[in-house]
Order: C-alpha cells, then sequence, then structure tokens
C-alpha cells in the first residue's frame, strides 16, 4: 500500500461529510492532530438537515445500513458508539407496492421473509430466496476484505484467492441474469435487484457483484437513528471533538497553497490560513480536482455519471395507515425505468418511487399528529436536456399526481411545508452533473479502476467520500474515510 512518505503530524480535512468525519476519527485515534474544515454550519455533507415550521427533514440517504462500520470509527477513538447514538432496526425493511395490487413487505430475518414471500407469492419462490440469500452472503464474505475494506494500488491487487471464489460464484456475470437464476417472479426480482440504482446502472447492466448492496440492506438489515439520520453526522462530529479534532464551521476552503507536488496549506473564504503536513479532500472528487487543486486529469473527466433524483420534502397531516418507514412503489415498467433514466435521458413515463415515511418511527421529526415524507423519484443528471429551472414545479405537482394514484389520497392539500430538490439544486451542492450518486459504477469505474484516493500527481493528497474508492453510499463512504486514513498513517 502507498502512504505518505514523510511526516504527517498535522492533517486538513476539507468538508464534514460522513467520510471526512470517519477519516477525522481514525486521525485522532492514530495520534494525529486534525482540523476539519467545512463550509455549512452543521456537519453531514450530504447527509443534511432541513427544519422547519416543527419538522426535522434529512436531506440526504435515508435508509442506514452496516452500522458497524460508523462503530468503527468510534472505536478507532475508544468510544461506544452506542454512548452517542441510538439505533433502531426498521422492520420491515421495506414495503413493495406493486402495479398488480399486490405487497410484499421485506424482511432481514430469512424465516419471516420465507413465509412471507411463501404467502404472496409461493413455496418454490421462498426456496429460490433462501438459495439467493446464500450467494449473496458469499458475495459480501468474497468481497468485503479484498476488494471494497482494503486500498488497492493496481489491478493487480485483485490476485487473491477470493477474486478465484467471485468468478467461480458468477459475480462478474450481469446482476439481472443471475438474480433471475433464484427468483422467478418479477416482484421478488425487482426487491433484490432495485439496488443497482445505487451504483449508477441498470440490473441489466451492473455486475452482479453489485448483489452485495443486497446483502447490506435486505439481509444485513436497515437501521433508524433516533432524532433521524442527520443524527449520525452530529454523533460523529461531537466524538471527534472530544477527542481534540478541531471542528471550524463555515468555513470554506477557496484556495489550496501548493509547493511543487505537496499541499502546504488550506485558504478559507474569510482568508484563513491553515498549514497541514497532509490534506484529505472530501469535496465530491472532480469539485475536488477543479476548484481546489486547479487541475482536471483525464482519470476524472472521462468518467460517466449516475443518474440523479428529485428530491420533495413534505411536512403533512395525512397519515396513510398502509405505508411503512421505507415504501418503494413499482410501476407496471421495470426495465423502462432505466431506458428513460440512461438511454433516452427523460423523466420516468412510469415511475418507480421511494417514500420514506421516518415519523412512523420517530414522531418527534413533525409536530403532534402529524407526518413528515420523503419522497423520491429517480430523474437523468444534468447531461439531460432538462430544464429544471422553468421544470421544477411542473414536476413537483407530477410528482404528487403519481403518489395520490399509488394510494397516497389528497396528497397534495395535505401539505403544510414543502421544499424540492432537483438536479440542479445538487449541482449547487457542488455534486458533479447534478449526481448524487457520484459516478457510476460501471466495470471501468470499479474497484482499482475508480479514481485513486492518493493520487500520483501531489505527494500528500489523499480523498474521500463517493467519487472515490470504495464508492457510493453511507457505509462505502464511511470506508472511504478509513482507507483515507490508512493513507496517511501506514496501518
Amino acid at each position: 500500500m502507498r502512504t505518505i512518505r514523510e511526516k504527517t503530524d498535522h492533517v486538513v480535512i476539507v468538508g464534514a461529510g460522513l467520510a471526512g468525519l470517519a477519516t477525522a476519527m481514525h486521525l485522532a485515534g492514530a495520534g494525529r492532530k486534525v482540523t476539519l474544515l467545512e463550509r455549512e454550519k452543521t456537519p453531514g455533507g450530504r447527509n443534511g438537515l432541513l427544519t422547519s415550521s416543527g419538522y426535522s427533514f434529512d436531506t440526504g440517504p435515508t435508509v442506514l445500513t452496516m452500522p458497524s462500520l460508523i462503530q468503527e470509527a468510534f472505536s478507532a477513538i475508544d468510544e461506544n458508539m452506542e454512548d452517542w447514538l441510538h439505533l433502531k432496526p426498521v422492520s420491515p425493511l421495506y414495503r413493495s407496492f406493486f402495479a398488480d395490487g399486490s405487497i410484499l413487505n421485506v424482511f432481514a430475518d430469512t424465516h419471516q421473509m420465507e413465509q412471507e414471500i411463501s404467502q404472496v407469492i409461493g413455496t418454490q419462490e421462498a426456496i429460490g430466496y433462501r438459495r439467493y440469500v446464500d450467494f449473496v452472503t458469499k458475495l459480501y464474505k468474497y468481497e468485503m476484505k479484498d476488494f471494497i475494506d482494503r486500498n488497492i494500488d493496481s489491478p493487480f491487487g485483485l490476485l487473491t484467492p477470493n477474486l478465484a471464489k467471485l468468478i467461480a460464484i458468477g459475480g462478474f456475470r450481469r446482476l439481472a441474469p443471475k438474480v433471475n437464476e433464484f427468483l422467478k417472479d418479477p416482484r421478488t426480482q425487482r426487491v433484490y435487484s432495485f439496488q443497482a440504482m445505487y451504483a449508477g446502472l441498470s440490473p441489466q447492466q451492473a455486475l452482479a457483484i453489485y448483489a452485495v448492496i443486497a446483502y447490506m440492506d435486505s439481509v444485513n438489515g436497515v437501521y433508524f437513528p433516533e432524532g433521524g439520520m442527520h443524527a449520525v453526522p452530529r454523533a460523529m462530529a461531537a466524538a471527534a471533538i472530544k477527542h481534540g479534532v478541531d471542528i471550524r464551521y463555515e468555513h470554506e476552503v477557496t484556495t489550496l497553497e501548493k509547493s511543487g507536488s505537496k499541499v502546504t496549506a488550506a485558504i478559507t473564504s474569510n482568508g484563513e490560513r491553515f498549514e497541514c503536513d497532509a490534506i484529505v479532500l472530501n469535496p465530491d472528487l472532480p469539485i475536488a480536482w477543479t476548484n481546489l487543486l486547479g487541475k482536471n486529469p483525464w482519470s476524472i473527466s472521462r468518467l460517466k455519471y449516475s443518474p440523479s433524483c428529485v428530491v420533495l420534502l413534505a411536512g403533512s397531516s395525512r397519515d396513510y395507515e398502509h405505508t411503512a418507514h421505507h415504501n418503494i412503489h413499482f410501476g407496471h415498467e421495470w426495465e423502462g425505468v432505466f431506458t428513460d433514466l440512461i438511454k433516452k435521458k427523460t423523466v420516468m413515463s412510469d415511475p418507480s418511487i421511494l417514500v420514506t415515511v421516518p415519523t412512523k418511527d420517530d414522531p418527534s421529526l413533525a409536530p403532534a399528529g402529524k407526518h413528515s415524507y420523503y419522497v423520491l423519484f429517480p430523474t437523468p443528471n444534468l447531461d439531460a436536456k432538462i430544464d429544471w429551472q422553468t421544470f421544477s414545479g411542473e414536476y413537483q405537482s407530477q410528482m404528487i399526481e403519481a403518489l395520490e394514484k399509488r394510494g397516497y389520497t389528497g396528497f397534495g392539500e395535505s401539505i403544510e411545508i414543502s421544499h424540492l430538490t432537483t438536479p440542479l439544486e445538487w449541482e449547487r451542492m457542488g455534486l458533479e452533473r447534478g449526481a448524487p450518486f457520484a459516478s457510476s459504477h460501471t466495470f471501468l469505474q470499479t474497484g482499482p479502476f475508480r479514481p485513486s484516493n492518493f493520487p500520483r500527481k501531489f505527494s500528500n493528497v489523499v480523498f474521500a467520500g463517493s467519487g472515490t474508492r470504495p464508492g457510493v453510499g453511507v457505509p462505502m463512504v464511511l470506508i472511504s474515510g478509513k482507507l483515507a486514513a490508512q493513507r496517511i498513517t501506514g496501518k
């Protein structure tokens, strides 16, 4: 593993997203002096918070998996996560609604899930589900240590015994055909392959190795923090401060001082200068390269980006008893969704929708008797010819209409407060192409082919976050923080 060879006593981290916070905690635990510079008033990055009129909304991820990775960051500073953060298992993990009117609850407990599939679909499908669980469990076992939770400096680093095992079980085949080997009903096929969207690909294009995401949520479980998802970065920041990390909010880094191949200081918009021995950049990777490092290497400019999404946050006076915490509403079409988003670069003609209702598990996130709704519609990124400046109002109306057709009767008239995030807003937050899921996980943008967290052009610069390795999603960015710290500490 390549590491920074000179002294690394004082590390400056730019950006207090989950990856930046994880990096800070691992470095603090290793005895480094850490200064963390964040442009916003609060930590979290994409894992943001919006409060208004008694409602609290998470603005980024809503699905929390693999809490053991959060514990790793706390363990680095000899803290117990449970002393800082209270997590509740979500059950069902998802409630899946289908166009034919059927409903399938998704449970982490395999026995419970077998029963659910048997009742809704049939015994043979339940047997196929059990075989699928065995498959994704093996994927996780073979992938995690050698390919995800590890700094890899070249493709030759992939040559481990587990690579042969991955090949043998079909990990490098396409996801959809592999899932279909085990699951024959279109409903279970969708439930256990939609996670490919997190990788920025259709199930028909994604590699089967990305079924590991299904393991992380649909087998390992989904959790919800007391106080909402933003409680995670708040807890991490508080623990980091306790252990000496100097977090400066409302400190936007605008310039990096350089000497040869080294960055020597970070300059903020108010003119403050922070000297460093090493620097970790947590902003979206293209932004970090172009705006801070002043370069646009081919490895970055070549990248292809995931679809984006529009998120409607709504405070509502209505409760819908048929809903769970996380709800997925599938349309009639499935492959057509990805054709629209990726090939045609248009909004979905037959939407599949995620609706999260966090107040089902934490009523404190809304005024008494009311609910907060997080409604996500996948959309193309800003490569599409859609003028979101003018189209956003019309699209919000289309979203509400689609919801009301899916059982959310009177949803529009029940809204007391709302906020819409479009690809244009994601771009304004500093996300290339307005894509919150970063660059897509095609074969040539995966593993050692994904942009490195330790660029050869700079001797003391390390990257963290979803744009670098291992990739997108809360578990991955937490790992990226640990991997970034290892580049600095050497262990």
